[in-house]
């Protein structure tokens, strides 16, 4: 009687920490962009947040979901990339009314326009929306054309995971023409780096393919670099620390 209790209870915990892990894989990606979003909707000022961030999650994910057409993986990271597409598209609003509402010039720029100028840095959201559909079928019709090719759709797996691996980069590069990590929030480094280090564990126990893994480890260890850097020029500044604030912080996928 006390074993088959304890089976009951060894299985409900079981359940509860599986869904608990899934909830962290579909929606522990979102979760740094929330205060972001509440801190320019309090400011009404985006120009702390890249919007090329958004551009380079929305690609990823887009991929991502192309890739399993041509090889499945688990149902609840095709969620994630949903709901970070979906993500992703709500700051891009919320940063381009914010823009157009404090920009001086009347000049519209459009994703019509063709102006590789002021690509990605349009007028209004439904530029950018426009840009994502046409990549998205532009990309949709590739994969069913070469969706029997075993190459490709490796390839394309390994470009939607490694975009997303090399997102921290620009952060990375930054502090370091800078040799300064003013201005960076280290608790969102931290939020990178555990919840970057607890999906590339996923990817591993659940056995996702290479790509997945091997781009989730080369994430953390950009992580890991930037975490460095905020130790080494902590412990050894290489120029005046600045009194003025910097806002040029940058957002990613967990």
């Amino acid at each position: 009687m006390e074993d088959e209790v304890l089976e009951q209870i060894l299985f409900v915990f079981n359940k509860l920490v599986t869904w608990v892990a899934a909830g962290a894989m579909v929606f522990g990606g979102v979760v740094p962009y929330i205060p972001q979003y509440r801190d320019i909707r309090r400011t009404q000022n985006a120009e702390g947040f890249s919007t090329y961030v958004c551009l380079v999650l929305l690609v990823a994910n887009i991929l991502r979901i192309l890739f399993r057409f041509g090889r499945y993986f688990e149902t609840l990271l095709l969620w994630q990339s949903i709901i970070m597409i979906t993500t992703m598209l709500v700051m891009l609003n919320l940063c381009t009314n914010v823009r157009t509402a404090t920009e001086l010039s009347t000049k519209r720029r459009s994703f019509i326009d063709f102006d590789w100028n002021h690509f990605w840095s349009w007028s209004h959201f439904f530029d950018y929306l426009q840009c994502v559909v046409a990549f998205t079928l532009v990309a949709a019709y590739i994969t069913y054309l070469l969706l029997d090719s075993s190459l490709f759709v490796e390839t394309l797996g390994f470009l939607a995971v490694f975009t997303e691996a090399m997102l921290g980069t620009p952060q990375l590069h930054c502090n370091y023409q800078n040799k300064s990590t003013e201005g960076m929030s280290i608790k969102m480094v931290l939020m990178w780096t555990s919840g970057d280090t607890f999906k590339t564990g996923y990817f591993l126990l659940t056995q996702a393919p290479v790509q997945f893994w091997t781009c989730g480890l080369l994430q953390v260890g950009v992580d890991f670099a930037i975490l460095f850097q905020v130790y080494y020029y902590s412990r050894y500044p290489q120029k005046p620390v600045s009194h003025t604030v910097s806002h040029t912080t940058s957002a990613k996928a967990l």
